[in-house]
Order: structure tokens, then C-alpha cells, then sequence
């Protein structure tokens, strides 16, 4: 028979806003569970350099603070479970979700925090160089390229935004597009092009991301026209990759709403989702901050919902 772990609060994923809300469930006595899922640790594992997470006057490494917060966790409480949901019952309280192994988990409350990935090229060159001068994120590594060359890869609303703030510390940022107009809102287009410090290079798609010097970084990109096919290149210190993310809500799909962009839908100033008792924070609602700090930040919001809930949930019970 497969085993069962029951909870008052169930947590889906285990980045800062999984961890966050499981360290405030713990406190609260709640028990919580998290589900680690397939990236224990969220997207700052993968991230070195963090440089504006608040209380470290140096450089941190992303692996070492999620090691921290889950350390925190367990601490006050919180259990980590290193498994896969790939089935879930949201119909009746309380939740059933099911591993890959067949373990079945049940909470009171649903704290959803999957997360989101960035989109990539998928180029063998862009992997090798992510961490060198490849990045996904101008806000979260735009700093270190005070006073240098940047390009910035994609025509949505992301990459004109990503292209706006890198001004703010390079004077020479490029904007690379493969096509010969923008998908982005017209009022950040007008912002772009009256932009002294943009420049803007239309039809062209990256080929490679080239490396050099030691310890090698990035230092320029093969392009290639896609209208001639013609081939060129462009030197650069940064490339910021900047065409959307992918939240995981795939799995919830069917059972709770979603935007146009298929993000969890919450009630505006809080994290609750279309089902009651069921929570969402971090970048699987959250298409325009996408931070560690705001996610560890809504992540406490989501505990605190899941807690008044209870509490009102209790309350009702007992005066029924």
C-alpha cells in the first residue's frame, strides 16, 4: 500500500516562497509538508552571484541561502518529502495529491509555489555560458555590468523592460529582435525609441553565444539575418535572454483559474486562488517582479492566508 502523509498545510515547491510560507506554518503549528518537486531549491540553485537579497552586506551564492531557508524550515518544523506530484484531487477538503511513486499527501490547505522558468534558446553555446554573462534576469544581475556593453534578446513586453533598466547601469545596451517590429505595449515602445542609450538590431536571430578570455565569458554573438541570412556579429560583456517564462501550473490546469499567460489567478492584496483553502505564491502568480525577496515575501502572505483560513474553517466547525 502506498503511504500517506496528512497535514494541516501542504506546500507545493521549495524555493523562497515555498520555504517562506513553510517556516511561517511552522511557527504557527501548522506541521506544514513540502513537496520539493523536480528542482529542490527553486531557480536560485542555478543562480551564483546574489548580490540584492536584503541582509547580506556581500555576495551570496543562491545554492548556499536556499540551503539556509530550508535548514530554517526544518528548524521549526517544516518536513521536506523529495517527491513529484502528478495528480491532484481539489474537489473536497482535505486535498489529495498524488507522487510519481504513488505516495498520496492530503492537506487542509494548498500553498502552491512551482515557480517559473525562464525561456531559453535552447543553444548549446547559451548553456555554456549561463553564469558567464548569459542571464535571463537584468534585475537580478544587471549590476554587474556597471559601465559595460549589454544586448538584450527578444521583442515582448519583457525584453523592451529588461532593455529600459540595464540603461540604468550600461550606456551601451542593444536590443536584438528576429523580427522587424515589437510585441511589446506601445507606450514601452515610445520609451525605447526615444531612448538615447538603446540601440536596435531588427531581424536578427542569435546563432551562438561566444566565449573567450580566462576564466571564460561571454564576449560577443554570432547573429544571422533572418531576412538575407546574412552573418554577423556583435561584441558584448552581458547577454540577457528576455523571451518570457513558463509558470508550472500545468498539473492545475482544469482545476483552478488561470490567466491569459497561464499564471495562477489570486484575489487582488492576497494569495488566494479560485479554490478556497488553496493558495498561490512566488512566480507562479507573479509575472511582473519575479524576485527572490517578493517571492519570499508572498510566500509569508500565503501562510498567513492558509492560517486564518484554518482558523475560520475551525471556528465554523465548532459553532456548527
Amino acid at each position: 500500500m502506498p503511504a500517506t502523509h496528512s497535514t494541516r498545510m501542504l506546500i507545493l515547491g521549495s524555493g523562497p516562497a515555498g520555504l517562506s510560507a513553510a517556516i511561517y506554518g511552522a511557527r504557527a503549528g501548522m506541521s506544514p509538508i513540502v513537496v520539493q518537486g523536480i528542482q529542490p531549491g527553486g531557480q536560485l540553485m542555478t543562480t551564483t552571484d546574489v548580490e540584492n537579497y536584503p541582509g547580506f552586506k556581500d555576495v551570496i551564492q543562491g545554492p548556499w541561502l536556499m540551503e539556509q531557508m530550508q535548514a530554517q524550515a526544518e528548524h521549526v518544523g517544516a518536513q521536506m518529502m523529495w517527491d513529484t506530484i502528478v495528480d491532484i484531487d481539489l474537489s473536497q477538503r482535505p486535498f489529495r495529491l498524488i507522487g510519481d511513486g504513488g505516495t498520496v499527501y492530503t492537506g487542509d490547505t494548498l500553498v502552491i509555489a512551482t515557480g517559473a522558468q525562464a525561456k531559453w534558446l535552447g543553444l548549446d553555446s547559451e548553456e555554456a555560458l549561463k553564469g558567464k554573462g548569459v542571464s535571463a534576469c537584468a534585475t537580478c544581475d544587471g549590476f554587474f555590468y556597471r559601465g559595460k556593453k549589454v544586448v538584450v534578446i527578444g521583442g515582448g513586453n519583457t525584453a523592451v523592460e529588461e532593455a529600459l533598466y540595464l540603461t540604468n547601469h550600461s550606456h551601451d545596451v542593444t536590443l536584438i529582435h528576429r523580427k522587424d517590429h515589437f510585441r511589446a505595449e506601445k507606450i514601452l515602445q515610445e520609451r525605447l525609441f526615444k531612448h538615447r542609450g538603446i540601440k536596435v538590431l531588427w531581424n536578427k536571430r542569435v546563432d551562438k553565444f561566444v566565449g573567450g578570455g580566462d576564466p571564460e565569458g561571454l564576449i560577443g554573438l554570432d547573429l544571422i539575418d533572418t531576412v538575407t541570412g546574412e552573418a554577423s556579429h556583435i561584441g558584448t560583456d552581458g547577454g540577457f535572454v528576455a523571451i518570457g517564462h513558463h509558470p508550472a501550473t500545468e498539473l492545475f490546469r482544469g482545476h483552478l483559474e488561470l490567466d491569459a499567460d497561464s499564471y495562477l489567478k489570486v484575489e487582488t492584496g492576497s494569495t488566494r486562488t479560485s479554490v478556497p483553502g488553496v493558495f498561490a505564491c512566488g512566480d507562479v502568480m507573479d509575472k511582473i517582479y519575479r524576485q527572490a525577496v517578493t517571492a519570499a515575501g508572498t510566500g509569508c502572505m500565503a501562510a498567513l492566508d492558509a492560517e486564518r483560513f484554518l482558523a475560520e474553517a475551525d471556528f465554523e466547525a465548532v459553532t456548527a
